[in-house]
């Protein structure tokens, strides 16, 4: 191509990266903190204030633990761009209500230090650091992570059991409706689906979470889901009961759009979509465990390198 001297046009030589966001990483942070504020306003109308406590406890330590391996590191403490505040956020929103605080403080120091800063920080971690600490604590504390409180505004056919445990061992169906507005038992922030589409919708629409992840997600568990459901729908849950029940809807929006930890094509966020999908199928019809969306999940953060690399286009001019 031959430029004109007598023209303003240059041609412009920098470093990579040539694509940008709108959003710089710290501001990217706390919009996704403002989308997280109505799951967490639910969580206190369902199930009281305490579980802000548990939050708030959370995010502490989850602060804590990362300004003081920073700086036995000698690093720059980064506390500002807000991601150990998310992943403190995300944490404590996907414990039992009324959860031990002594736990929940365990659980984000185990976030922080080996979901996240063992690999060298924000930007290097391989799995989703909440969804370790959860992990962790789910190995730990058994028993604690699968005690639930019945809502504050359950009617009497609602128990304190999750819906996904109610259908796995008993066959009771919940009705949509309660799946749609949190009224049910489980995790404080997963269970008001309306809460987490708002947060969810936000960040779509400003750019934060690409688009074809969430799709995806909800396109996959719909079709596979579907083809149990249409040969014994008494045996196997509806793909509407399995997209709003559990914390299918908060892995959706919050835990598999991490940038770091999923796949930075388009086709690979497709794979990576569909495969969370079925793999929660999976689970939760075949497994011994009511719900799947955090083995789901990490088990596809694993696979992302994979995915990346079979899915980045080949460079202009390049041999095969």
């Amino acid at each position: 191509m031959e430029f004109n001297s007598n023209t303003n046009h240059r041609l412009v030589i920098a470093s990579s990266p040539h694509l940008h966001s709108r959003w710089s990483t710290k501001q990217a942070m706390w919009l996704v903190v403002l989308a997280l504020l109505p799951s967490l306003i639910a969580s206190v109308i369902f199930f009281g204030v305490y579980q802000l406590l548990i939050v708030t406890t959370s995010v502490f330590f989850s602060v804590l633990t990362e300004t003081l391996i920073k700086k036995i590191r000698k690093k720059k403490i980064s506390i500002a761009d807000g991601s150990a505040i998310i992943t403190g956020l995300l944490l404590g929103l996907i414990l039992p209500p009324n959860f031990s605080i002594t736990s929940t403080a365990i659980g984000a120091v185990f976030s922080i230090a080996i979901g996240k800063e063992i690999f060298g920080g924000l930007g290097f971690n391989i799995f989703n650091p909440a969804l370790v600490g959860r992990a962790f604590l789910q190995a730990a504390f058994p028993v604690a992570m699968t005690t639930w409180q019945k809502p504050y505004y359950a009617v009497d056919t609602i128990t304190s059991a999750t819906p996904l445990a109610s259908f796995k061992f008993d066959k009771a169906v919940t009705e949509i409706q309660p799946l749609i507005l949190g009224n049910i038992g489980g995790s404080i922030g997963e269970t008001s689906a309306v809460a987490i589409i708002i947060g969810g919708v936000f960040l779509i629409g400003i750019g934060i979470v690409n688009w074809r992840i969430p799709v995806s997600m909800i396109i996959g568990i719909m079709l596979i889901s579907a083809i149990f459901w249409l040969v014994d729908p008494l045996k196997y849950a509806s793909p509407l009961f399995h997209l709003f029940a559990g914390g299918y809807l908060f892995g959706v929006f919050f835990m598999a759009t991490d940038w770091v930890t999923s796949p930075i094509t388009a086709k690979g966020m497709w794979i990576f979509g569909i495969g969370i999908a079925l793999i929660v199928v999976v689970i939760r019809t075949f497994g011994g465990l009511p719900e799947g969306v955090m083995y789901s999940i990490l088990i596809m953060n694993a696979i992302v390198p994979i995915i990346n690399r079979l899915t980045t286009p080949k460079i202009f001019g390049a041999d095969k």
